[in-house]
């Protein structure tokens, strides 16, 4: 089935213009799209949503979006989506960004790897590219458009018979609300999915010191990292089966753990000689009072945007919770574990 490409962007229907409208039109030559009516419903869409951001960060559209995306948490149901932010300054468009996505997420859309097609002011953020496919940096920005304009469209998330789900974490069982929301999360899966579980606790994982590219590379072509440790001996192995992870994290000072994020920074190793685009990924996040969409956000960020794991809908559930046991007393929660298990099953797993 060939799929339209429907275009979001500041201006309501009509072409977006300046940069943006450029880049839009020259990246999306050929393909099938069209700009979204005011209004419409955006149910079961290929969606690309393409915003300015000017230097103080503030787009008033796109404010507006979210909004709109909050309050409908089902808005979205079935489509799949990427993202553009051009931006007028060196700062805010992947912040701008994450934040679309994850608010998208929870309104039913999916992301494909890689989502986010950003270009700051001057386009420094495209010299790489520039220099590796031999292009100017407005060329390169272009291309960049055009390679997520047709991965949106061609997207289709793999599901298995008996998918494999990887769940990372640095927590006490004794005292964590988040793996007290994953073990009744696990009871719901466990019958339909080959389960992995790996604590990250203090005293056992390295964070990442940013070696050479070449030694990194190097390194990740043997299936490992310079720093050796949990995440070779066990980690790597296990990520290169899963079909999905799960990431357990509790709020610490409106941040991933100092463990999971060591985890993830380590995963660039292994980035660098596998692609991640097929694996899906979920978590859970507690917070003891507030934050909970900082840490997520941080999660669509780190594991989404630049590792390139798929997004499903509503892969994160956020939850607030202090004192140890409380979660599993919050109203709703059993009502609340049970769809965000029987998403995640329906998300990776065949019917």
């Amino acid at each position: 089935m060939e799929h339209e490409l429907v275009i979001l962007h500041a201006g309501g229907p009509g072409r977006p213009e300046g940069r943006l409208g450029e880049t839009l039109r020259a990246a999306l030559a050929g393909l099938s799209f069209r700009f979204a009516e005011e209004g419409e419903p955006l149910e079961n869409r290929r969606l690309l949503f393409a915003f300015s951001i000017p230097e103080d960060g503030v787009n008033v559209s796109l404010h507006r979006l979210l909004g709109r995306l909050r309050s409908h948490p089902d808005g979205l149901r079935g489509s799949v989506g990427g993202v553009v932010m051009d931006g007028a300054g060196d700062l805010y468009t992947k912040a701008a960004g994450r934040e679309l996505i994850l608010a998208a997420s929870l309104a039913g859309c999916a992301f494909p790897g890689r989502p986010l097609a950003e270009a700051t002011g001057g386009l420094q953020n495209f010299t790489v590219q520039a220099r590796n496919g031999g292009c100017d940096l407005e060329t390169a920005y272009c291309r960049a458009v055009r390679e997520l304009a047709e991965r949106v469209l061609a997207f289709t998330p793999p599901r298995r018979e008996r998918p494999r789900v990887l769940a990372l974490h640095a927590s006490s069982r004794a005292t964590s609300n988040t793996l007290d929301l994953w073990g009744r999360v696990r009871a719901r899966i466990e019958a339909s999915c080959a389960i992995r579980e790996i604590g990250l606790r203090n005293g056992t994982l390295e964070d990442c010191a940013g070696c050479p590219y070449t030694t990194c590379l190097h390194f990740g072509e043997q299936g490992g990292c310079f720093y050796g440790g949990v995440m070779v001996q066990e980690v790597f192995p296990a990520l290169r089966e899963a079909d999905a992870v799960v990431l357990l994290c509790p709020n610490y000072n409106d941040a991933l753990s100092a463990n999971l994020t060591a985890a993830v920074n380590r995963l660039t190793a292994l980035y660098r000689t596998a692609s991640f685009e097929n694996k899906a990924v979920f978590a859970l996040v507690v917070s003891g009072y507030s934050g909970g969409d900082i840490v997520a956000s941080q999660v669509v960020s780190a594991l989404c945007v630049n590792k390139g794991f798929r997004l499903p809908p509503g892969a994160i559930l956020m939850e607030t919770a202090n004192d140890a046991g409380a979660a599993l007393r919050l109203p709703g929660i059993e009502k609340r574990l049970e769809a965000f298990a029987e998403n995640l099953l329906f998300q990776i797993k065949a019917p």
